[in-house]
């Protein structure tokens, strides 16, 4: 695997209502087959809760709980996009969806599937 620097990037839902930064070396992306990221298709980046600040939106923003309800989803309420959220297994850090970073090219970039299905 390259090596990849430090690099910070800028995100938002579709509105641009939701807007956050986000500090990472992009070590890999993440896919999960989970019912709720099946659905919503996302290519998620594992981003430690420092190294992520919500800049604009904190109203704005819904969270939907599903199961043992440990993972956090959170979504717009203008536009319902899925910009990130708190992971079930370590709650420390949110999964970002990359789709909502700004002049991000994810190409390069390894990609593992994670399992969120077989979770009890």
């Amino acid at each position: 695997m390259a090596y990849r620097p430090l690099q910070r990037y800028q995100g938002s839902c579709h509105c641009g209502t939701v807007r956050f930064e986000i500090e990472t070396d992009f070590p890999e992306l993440t896919t999960c087959d989970c019912s709720i990221c099946r659905r919503k298709n996302a290519l998620m980046v594992k981003v430690h809760e420092s190294k992520f600040t919500l800049l604009a939106g904190a109203d704005s923003i819904t969270e939907y709980q599903f199961h043992t309800k440990t993972a956090r989803h959170f979504f717009c309420k203008v536009c319902g996009i899925y910009p990130f959220h708190r992971k079930r297994v370590t709650p420390d850090h949110l999964g970002i969806n990359v789709f909502c970073l700004h002049d991000f090219d994810p190409a390069g970039i390894p990609v593992r599937q994670t399992v969120g299905a077989g979770m009890a």
